[in-house]
């Protein structure tokens, strides 16, 4: 029949074995029952922004049983570190807990590790459709971009969390748009980088080079503004709740899988069907058909600009560009440190255009065979993407990030903070650590399934580096430490590479990071000094088996188990 037609033979296989969590997550009204159903408390906020909008925030600052805890209350209170969440394009907070397992619950977790966590909401969606000014049956009250979620949703809504908490700081997590709207606002707004400890980018979103399926990129390139035809001047696709009601859940599934596979080439693999049925219920929420315009102009232009509103038909007389042109969004002026984790099947993201319009502290970690969904939903997304988060709080959480002092992805950083565009493509993205320096070389153990990756120089230096575990800065031994080469141009970005020349300072720089998540990891790297230079040979860390990326923070280096090479 129809059902069986429609729905996978693993659909219908799950739901002949159905188990009660499943719908359970799928039927919950709101956030605060999906936490419920795991034991969890939550307490649900409201920020009002400047221009008038009142936005839900949620908050889940307690591990399971200690609800009564008072946390950062102010005096006699326990003190947590605060991690603020932030949602993607059509989507609210409730995608962070609608999972199956509790352990694959990123927001459970970093509570159960001691952090107040709290979640955010756009304007417009489910917790968030309410103005002072205008009502949400109005055009007006939908009449928003990105720019509005930079300039006003976003720092309200931390203002609001960091006022609350009585903290000076607090770390950020986004997903998707939810990272885009961090770029946009801590590039506008340089007061907030000094609030923000670490910025985490989950399938960071900044200018996408279009969508899978030809016909329709073509059609939205030529004109974003078709979408207003399409879908009036209010919110997008309203009618997916009403199509969530009356289908079949099996076969829902397989339309937004459908629909996902149509404009993103994404299979859903890594997603189990079990998931799927639990989570895609939560997944939609509203906004605004302008919102939508704007990632469709962002992605014509192929640049990560403000909203246009003084859109232009592509084959218009007048050489309008000469005379008019759309302010960029400045990121490479953010100053708070960055940490992206992208997949490798992931067709939103271009890791090499997105670094080139970041700032050089950024650093970059791929997941090789995950999807863009998949950082929310995917089966091991416990053991492939939360380690590198916890890792990038522990290292950055509390931290005064100017005078933060890492090296990671192939790159000597210091104060002033340094770049190399290689090492960032494919498989070969990673994170050497020194355990060890000396006149010859540094070592550090070598994984059996790691393999060595390109060389990476230091870039743009413009004070001796300072290898992590050192507290006295590494400098040679020659009066004249820099040999400055000629410059290069790579990707189209001019650099210059300069060489340290003499010898090194002997010493060691061995600690080990006892009880953290990544304690048990090997690294495959090999950093050599001569009087050439320095050049680091770059592999990947295993998790059981497993190639995943680690963040080392500052006085916190491994050396365990570590063999000749």
């Amino acid at each position: 029949n129809v059902f069986n037609l429609l729905s996978s033979s693993q659909g219908r296989q799950a739901r002949s074995k159905q188990p009660t969590i499943v719908s359970s997550v799928a039927n919950a009204a709101d956030f605060v029952d999906l936490c419920s159903l795991f034991g969890y408390y939550a307490e649900e906020h409201v920020v009002q922004t400047g221009d008038g909008y009142l936005l839900g925030l949620h908050r889940l600052g307690w591990k399971k049983g200690q609800e009564d805890l008072r946390v950062n209350t102010g005096e006699g209170s326990t003190l947590k570190p605060v991690v603020y969440m932030h949602h993607g394009l059509l989507m609210n907070s409730e995608v962070w807990v609608c999972l199956t397992q509790r352990e694959r619950c990123l927001p459970f977790m970093l509570a159960e590790k001691g952090y107040d966590v709290w979640l955010g909401n756009n304007r417009g969606n489910k917790y968030s459709k309410k103005s002072t000014r205008s009502s949400p049956a109005s055009n007006a009250f939908w009449d928003f971009s990105m720019d509005q979620f930079a300039l006003n949703d976003i720092p309200d809504s931390i203002e609001y969390v960091l006022t609350t908490t009585s903290q000076s700081s607090l770390s950020y997590i986004g997903f998707s748009q939810g990272t885009a709207q961090a770029f946009a606002t801590l590039s506008t707004h340089p007061k907030l980088n000094d609030k923000l400890d670490v910025f985490i980018a989950l399938a960071p979103a900044m200018s996408p080079a279009g969508l899978h399926n030809n016909v329709v990129d073509a059609l939205i390139k030529a004109s974003p503004d078709v979408l207003f035809l399409a879908f009036g001047r209010r919110s997008i696709l309203s009618s997916v709740t009403m199509w969530q009601a009356i289908l079949y859940p099996p076969i829902f599934v397989r339309l937004i899988d459908a629909s996902l596979g149509f404009l993103f080439n994404w299979t859903g693999k890594n997603i189990s069907t079990h998931q799927k049925l639990a989570a895609y219920p939560h997944l939609y929420s509203f906004t605004s058909t302008k919102s939508v315009v704007h990632w469709f102009q962002i992605i014509r232009n192929r640049c990560f600009q403000m909203y246009d509103d003084d859109t232009q038909a592509p084959l218009s007389l007048g050489a309008t560009e000469r005379y008019y042109k759309v302010a960029k969004f400045p990121t490479r002026n953010i100053k708070t440190p960055i940490v992206l984790v992208y997949g490798g099947s992931d067709s939103l993201v271009d890791i090499a255009v997105m670094l080139k319009e970041l700032p050089r502290h950024t650093v970059a970690r791929e997941i090789p065979h995950f999807e863009h969904l998949d950082f929310l939903w995917a089966e091991h997304v416990d053991t492939l993407v939360f380690p590198q988060v916890f890792d990038a709080l522990e290292a950055y959480a509390g931290r005064d990030h100017h005078q933060q002092k890492y090296l990671t992805n192939g790159r000597i950083i210091d104060g002033e903070l340094s770049r190399s565009y290689k090492g960032f493509s494919g498989d070969e993205s990673s994170s050497p650590i020194p355990a060890e320096i000396s006149d010859g070389e540094a070592r550090t153990e070598r994984s059996s399934a790691g393999r060595a990756g390109a060389s990476v120089e230091i870039v743009h230096h413009t004070s001796p580096p300072q290898l992590l575990g050192r507290r006295e800065p590494i400098t040679p031994a020659s009066p004249s430490p820099l040999v400055l080469r000629s410059d290069q141009k790579e990707d189209g970005v001019q650099i210059s590479k300069q060489r340290w020349s003499g010898s090194w300072l002997k010493g060691e720089g061995r600690h080990r990071r006892s009880g953290s998540t990544s304690s048990s990891r090997s690294t495959d790297s090999l950093v050599k000094f001569s009087e050439g230079g320095i050049s680091i040979g770059v592999g990947k860390p295993m998790i059981g088996g497993i190639h995943s990326p680690v963040l080392a923070p500052k006085d916190q280096m491994r050396s365990s188990n570590r063999r000749k090479n």
